[in-house]
């Protein structure tokens, strides 16, 4: 009986393509940087941010033992519904399963809902608002480096200390700049200063801060605080010194690349506080050493060595308990990183709290002048050290409602 086209086509195919096994996938876990690429904090965290990641997943040894470690960037631009929008979409279509940095507070704040209602992971590193770890704690958060909190307690008592009895604040509106002017107001008043005004400013669109500058020094306050940083910090800074205003500067979060781009003839004296400096031990040092080779004439902030400790941590903890676990539910993996000390060459050995507070000392700097400085990036004298459990704010304080009791 002749067999008909189709049936002949059928045994053509069954005999040309054998089945053969299906290759099997290596373990993948995915990491995503939302970060700032294109507004004011990019130099502070931005592509750095990114190599950061790179680094801390060449240094995590997975990849000998057959884990891939996927990397994603993307731009929060500074907005807290496009950062929860990508976060989203990160989380649902592209399999992130833990997304890094954060910088803008508002954006770190709804990210973080995002990644408690998806049961994901995010570690945050750049955003300073103490309430990561406070009122709007949950148990799929980790906040590394700094926060308002940490800043204000260094930076704030110890102007108050040398003098700096009343204050005037520049606040940058969102939700950084309130949470720093509210803990540093705290710190202020309990230290017997006083503080005699505040204004705040449209961000991220202010480029020009004259009037805001004379509102302060018409005020007749010692101090100017800044609550406000990356570009805006710059450029505060450097029109108060063209202004010739008389009062002394509190850079409340002032980052190396500030002072580079600000320079140490204006920037000199400046005291602020900071959680890694690279030129601060062997260890930032080596650090240092690797990130410059993948940033050529930088050297990190805390931000970009914070995206590395928090990111190097969890591909740690993640392959100790398994790909496939840690994919499958964020808050135990969140849980396992808090039971497990970190250790790294960014901040040496450390812990992390039930509210999520990565704890690590905090180091009140002073800027160099010009004649002492060895080169470029050589920018800090360290005036004193905070150890980790007084640099932040008491566990019972924060009113995060995973601590009991």
């Amino acid at each position: 009986m002749p067999m008909s086209r189709r049936a002949l086509l059928g045994t053509a195919a069954a005999t040309a393509l054998p089945i053969l096994p299906a290759r099997a996938q290596k373990p993948t876990l995915k990491i995503g940087v939302l970060t700032d690429l294109s507004g004011p904090y990019k130099d502070v965290a931005g592509p750095g941010a990114i190599e950061s990641t790179r680094q801390a997943a060449e240094d995590s040894g997975l990849k000998a033992k057959g884990i891939e470690v996927e990397i994603l960037g993307a731009d929060h631009q500074n907005k807290a519904d496009v950062g929860a929008s990508v976060a989203r979409q990160w989380f649902d279509r592209d399999g992130v399963d833990v997304i890094l940095e954060g910088t803008n507070s508002g954006e770190a704040l709804a990210v973080a809902s995002v990644a408690r209602e998806k049961n994901k992971v995010f570690l945050n590193s750049g955003a300073a608002t103490s309430d990561l770890t406070g009122t709007q704690c949950n148990a799929n958060t980790i906040h590394w480096v700094y926060d308002t909190y940490m800043l204000a307690h260094s930076t704030g008592g110890a102007m108050v200390k040398a003098g700096g009895d009343s204050w005037f604040f520049i606040v940058a509106d969102y939700a950084f700049g309130h949470a720093l002017e509210r803990d540093t107001t705290e710190f202020v008043q309990q230290a017997g200063g006083k503080v005699l005004g505040a204004v705040r400013y449209p961000f991220p669109s202010t480029t020009d801060f004259s009037s805001f500058l004379l509102q302060a020094q018409s005020s007749g306050a010692k101090v100017l605080g800044l609550a406000s940083t990356g570009t805006d910090g710059i450029n505060l800074i450097k029109q108060a010194h063209e202004f010739g205003i008389p009062m002394r500067i509190a850079g409340l979060l002032v980052f190396l690349t500030d002072v580079h781009s600000i320079g140490l003839e204006v920037a000199q004296g400046l005291a602020l506080t900071a959680s890694y400096y690279w030129d601060l031990n062997p260890g930032t040092r080596r650090f240092a050493d690797k990130f410059t080779k993948r940033q050529p004439g930088r050297r990190p902030t805390m931000v970009q060595a914070g995206v590395y400790s928090s990111g190097l941590h969890y591909l740690k903890v993640a392959a100790e308990m398994g790909v496939a676990q840690a994919k499958a539910d964020g808050a135990a993996t969140v849980a396992r990183m808090k039971a497990t000390p970190t250790d790294d060459d960014c901040f040496g050995r450390g812990s992390i709290r039930i509210d999520g507070r990565k704890l690590c000392p905090s180091y009140l700097f002073e800027v160099k002048k010009p004649s002492e400085s060895r080169g470029p990036w050589d920018y800090y004298k360290l005036l004193a050290t905070t150890p980790a459990d007084q640099a932040f704010r008491p566990l019972a304080a924060g009113g995060c409602p995973l601590v009991k009791g």
